[in-house]
């Protein structure tokens, strides 16, 4: 699954597109760091549990930037159904 966090055209980063994402039901997977801001966190985590959609935590934003291939840190990203 971290592989196609690689393939652009396979995911979102950044939490506005997230939240977009999911809300539009086109999110399969999300990952979410638990160093995030806390009201980023809580928003992302209510808006993936109301459309079921699964999530995945993840140590640090820079570890999550450097997984989706981007040159800063980041707090969530989605894979794309």
């Amino acid at each position: 699954m971290e592989e196609l966090l690689r393939m652009p055209e396979k995911r979102v980063v950044g939490t506005k597109q997230v939240l977009r994402t999911v809300k539009d039901g086109k999110a399969a997977h999300v990952f979410l760091c638990t160093d995030a801001d806390e009201f980023i966190f809580r928003q992302v985590e209510a808006a993936c549990e109301a459309a079921r959609v699964p999530v995945t935590r993840v140590e640090t934003m820079e570890k999550l930037g450097k997984l989706c291939l981007v040159g800063v840190k980041t707090a969530t990203a989605a894979l794309l159904k």
